[in-house]
């Protein structure tokens, strides 16, 4: 069975003598995969009247375990955000119901924020729909043929996200560079 990604392959190793077509079948079906799964979640979003840094906040404060509530510098330092650009982004969602601000009690500077039944639902909702999606891409392989890409893949992320000691072995660089229309 052939895909789109041996017609590319094709193509380019005619035209370039030094191409890996190996490499880059592999690069080009992962640069497919990621597209197609943020696509995808983009529309579970859009589906679900969700905008991505609303979700993000609702994740965080799901991810943090029961009772779900986070003050305002942890969450944005999760976040990767300034306190001022996550206090913009908690208005939306607290608007929507998804969250509450509390003060804590004896300290009207403290505040924490915590996810509410909506915003629960709200996520639990999002992660399913996702969920399936994810599913019915991925049965196209077996159980064991899952394990096996989870495995070769568990190798290739740490070299991604630059892990000290994750080192990919050096290849050769091409004789002449790319061009750009690959």
């Amino acid at each position: 069975m052939q895909d789109s990604v041996d017609r590319h392959v094709a193509v380019w190793a005619h035209e370039l003598d030094w191409l890996d077509p190996v490499r880059e079948a592999i690069i080009a079906r992962l640069a497919i995969l990621a597209r197609h799964t943020a696509q995808a979640r983009r529309a579970v979003l859009d589906s679900g009247g969700l905008k991505h840094g609303q979700h993000k906040v609702l994740l965080m404060l799901r991810r943090s375990g029961p009772p779900y509530e986070a003050g305002p510098a942890q969450l944005a330092d999760r976040l990767g955000l300034t306190r001022g650009a996550l206090s913009a982004r908690l208005g939306s969602v607290e608007e929507a119901g998804l969250i509450t601000r509390t003060h804590e009690t004896g300290d009207r500077r403290r505040v924490r924020v915590r996810l509410t039944e909506a915003g629960h639902a709200a996520f639990e909702a999002h992660a399913a729909a996702e969920d399936a999606g994810e599913g019915t891409l991925l049965s196209a392989l077996t159980e064991s043929e899952r394990r096996t890409l989870a495995d070769l893949l568990r190798k290739l992320v740490p070299a991604a996200e630059g892990e000290p000691g994750a080192s990919a072995p050096d290849s050769p660089a091409p004789r002449r560079s790319r061009s750009a229309g690959r």
